[in-house]
């Protein structure tokens, strides 16, 4: 088994739905710093731009000309099915150029998987092309595997060895699995803080890591790293600027995963992603950015944005953005047990009512027509459910699900980003899990920086209405800073949403353990990110029964 590694699925153009405007867009390059890039760079943001075939194809690099270790990224692996898994790694002996220090020419890197960290026995082994194109990435798709169970995986290419990666698959399709544990991360801010928090993520026994979005901030970042304040290190200039160009967003991610706690969270577990706004811009919806700009222009960022996020993370082919469209959301299997429908929030949806500012409900936000996934997405949803055989069903998404009144005044603001800006999409999520039987619903969520578990209520507005299904947001890695255990509208909060039976502002992570008879919810926070190092503790658990929704103390 030797795959090529360039996936089948890059070998057919699908034009995306932007290919007119990105085309205008394209012919008025220089109005803006994020359009002042070249010809090259430009198509690179809003074209497949396939690797070329044949005699035309960038030659292949000697990989022993490569003088430093190319693996400074690390490794990951992603989407785990029961006989499949996906294994990444990007090329960048200079991380912080905007070549990663790998210029132009393609370079063959080996894999291999083994039952067994030492590489005894290697099972399977095989050679991928890393390509300028897509930022000398790998994406290898292994098939053949036994589901169920754990490898471990590497990559060389010349005298280099990455390290080692641990992964597994899946459970085999339509078997009763007894368990499933599970970590859910969100939202961390390079400049914010240390990653101490994926450091424990590493170190936990979980089968499968879901990351909820914010993987990355478009902010800039100073020479001191922000809030990290490095005394023993400066970062070079380039990151001290807003990401703009598919360049910046390169070179952004390179910053990210030069931190070794993250490298080391996607080496210990296949992590589930999605992404939510700051991998692109702030707050953007849709076609909509944030300042209001021309879409023509913003689909050239968020082009380039899409096109880094898949470079950088354990994405399958199906999940290649066409210009700025991407197929983000998917459905995986733990066996019976569990099914995961992974949403986009962002892509798809209509864009914020009133000016994006918190409003009571009104006729603009509970407009029918507004929809928070877009049709499509919604319908596979639904569907999704109505062919589901899982105990659990899990939404892995963004934005804060259930009603969250900042007063507890009848006229309560809401969050116009958040759910609650889009009712009616809401109210049909609602309608269809219901309309599907689904006993066992589990929203993950991330974005707010806070932890909540929260029911989800039939009708927010009735306390005693049915509870349908359990939210739990999963507060974030750094975003925020140290936070606090009780912020200044803890108290108003809880008063205002009878529904929300936790909520705390230390950074952390939700670890989650499914099982036949219920799912177990851990907030799993520390102290402080400001400086590194700081040991984890369980600050409240929860259990939800199968088949009797709602929320209780463990």
């Amino acid at each position: 088994m030797a795959p090529t590694g360039r996936p089948s699925a890059l070998a057919e153009h699908a034009f995306s739905p932007h290919d007119a405007v990105l085309g205008a867009a394209a012919r008025h390059v220089g109005r803006r710093r994020f359009l002042t890039v070249t010809a090259a760079a430009a198509a690179l943001a809003f074209t497949t731009n396939l690797p070329a075939r044949g005699a035309v194809a960038a030659p292949l690099r000697d990989a022993a000309r490569i003088g430093k270790d190319p693996f400074t990224l690390g490794v990951a692996s992603g989407d785990p099915l029961p006989d499949s898994v996906l294994l990444w790694t990007r090329l960048a002996p200079e991380p912080f150029l905007e070549d990663g220090g790998m210029g132009t020419e393609r370079v063959a890197v080996e894999w291999e998987v083994a039952l067994d960290e030492y590489f005894a026995a290697v099972l399977l082994r095989g050679t991928a092309d890393a390509h300028a194109e897509y930022a000398h990435s790998v994406h290898v798709d292994v098939k053949g595997l036994t589901p169920g169970t754990v490898y471990y995986y590497r990559f060389r290419t010349g005298t280099w060895i990455s390290p080692t990666g641990r992964t597994r698959t899946a459970p085999p399709a339509g078997s009763a699995t007894s368990a499933l544990k599970l970590a859910a991360v969100a939202c961390q801010a390079y400049q914010d803080g240390y990653y101490t928090v994926l450091k424990h993520v590493a170190q936990d026994d979980v089968d499968v890591v879901l990351h909820l979005g914010d993987y990355l901030y478009e902010y800039a970042v100073n020479a001191e790293g922000g809030e990290r304040h490095y005394t023993d290190l400066s970062l070079p200039d380039v990151f001290n600027r807003e990401t703009m160009t598919l360049a910046d967003y390169r070179l952004r991610y390179a910053l990210y995963k030069s931190d070794a706690d993250l490298r080391a969270a996607h080496a210990a577990h296949p992590f589930v992603v999605t992404w939510d706004d700051h991998e692109t811009e702030n707050n953007y919806a849709g076609a909509n950015a944030e300042n209001g700009i021309p879409p023509e222009e913003f689909l050239l960022r968020r082009a380039a944005a899409y096109r880094a996020y898949w470079e950088n993370q354990p994405l399958r082919a199906a999940q290649l953005p066409q210009g700025p469209d991407a197929r983000l959301y998917r459905r995986l299997h733990w066996g019976t047990l569990a099914q995961f429908d992974i949403l986009d929030t962002r892509q798809y949806r209509s864009d914020q009512a009133y000016d994006d500012r918190p409003h009571a409900p009104g006729p603009e936000s509970d407009d029918p027509a507004r929809t928070m996934t877009g049709a499509a997405q919604e319908q596979w949803l639904l569907d999704g459910w109505k062919g589901s055989t899982a105990l659990w069903n899990v939404m892995p998404q963004q934005v804060c699900f259930s009603q969250r009144k900042f007063d507890t005044t009848a006229d309560a603001a809401l969050s116009m980003d958040a759910w609650d800006g889009y009712r009616a999409s809401r109210d049909r999520v609602v309608a269809g899990a219901k309309s599907a039987g689904v006993d066992n619903w589990l929203i993950l969520t991330g974005d707010v920086h806070v932890g909540y578990a929260l029911d989800v209520k039939e009708d927010f507005d009735d306390p005693a209405s049915a509870t349908v299904g359990t939210e739990v947001t999963c507060t974030s890695v750094a975003s925020g800073r140290d936070g606090v255990e009780k912020p200044a509208n803890w108290d108003l909060y809880l008063q205002a949403n009878p529904h929300m039976k936790f909520y705390n502002g230390k950074r952390g992570y939700v670890r989650a353990e499914l099982g036949r008879s219920a799912a177990h919810l851990d907030f799993r926070t520390v102290p402080a990110i400001s400086t590194p190092g700081a040991a984890i503790s369980t600050v409240a658990s929860f259990v939800t029964e199968a088949g009797a929704p709602g929320l209780k103390p463990a």
